[in-house]
């Protein structure tokens, strides 16, 4: 995995834990399985563009800002 990648995995998993918001409730507000969230932020999958936008909007953060 590619170290940009990695760093937007970590940039999620850090802003969710900022925000106060739970694995369980932020992939419930995305509509994926807690399951996948976890594999994304433990850097064991990528996920699709959809997913991203769908995670930015969720954390209320431009998705510019976890691609930096």
């Amino acid at each position: 995995m590619e170290k940009e990648t990695e760093k937007i995995l970590e940039k999620i998993r850090q802003t969710r834990i900022v925000k106060k918001i739970t694995q369980f409730d932020l992939a419930l507000e995305v509509g994926i399985a807690h399951s996948h969230l976890y594999y994304i932020e433990s850097k064991r999958v990528i996920p699709s563009i959809d997913v991203l936008v769908k995670i930015a909007k969720a954390l209320q953060v431009p998705l510019a800002e976890l691609l930096k």
